[in-house]
């Protein structure tokens, strides 16, 4: 199927490839139908983009990959929910708000999308940790300046 996005322009997709959200997500609740597009030549972010709308597209990343310590458990209905059988099949996104200058950038800690890559099922998951915020930076380990020059 042929479908128009925000960042990538029209694209062909695979109906396969469609992830479905029971309730939308959180300030989108008429948006269920998204699909998982790469960004080209960045191999770090993707986008979710909404089938149902060409508007309503969302950079997100994998948070483990800039924070490595990050975890949490999914409550039974969640599991429930998205048909979880193993660790295997659950696939982890941090939705991202890009800024500029892009090390201003912001990763959302405490509302994971949780997919379930078997079922193709989906759901923000908001998490009731007050150790993760929701304006996480994109850069949790600076670099000390003048460390490049040495």
């Amino acid at each position: 199927m042929k479908l128009q996005t925000k960042y990538l322009g029209e694209m062909e997709i695979e109906e396969q490839k469609q992830i479905y959200f029971a309730n939308g997500i959180p300030g989108f609740p008429n948006e269920k139908q998204f699909v998982l597009l790469d960004v080209p030549d960045n191999p770090v972010f993707q986008i979710l983009q909404s089938v149902e709308s060409t508007y309503t597209a969302f950079f997100v990343i994998n948070p483990f990959l800039l924070y490595k310590d990050y975890s949490f458990d999914l409550d039974e209905n969640t599991i429930e929910i998205l048909q979880i059988n193993s660790e295997d099949e659950v696939v982890i996104l941090s939705i991202v708000t890009l800024k500029d200058p892009f090390h201003s950038s912001t990763i959302n800690l405490k509302a994971p999308i949780v997919i379930n890559s078997n079922q193709m099922l989906g759901k923000q998951y908001i998490l009731n940790q007050e150790a993760y915020p929701s304006k996480a930076s994109i850069d949790p380990n600076p670099i000390l300046e003048g460390v490049a020059e040495k």
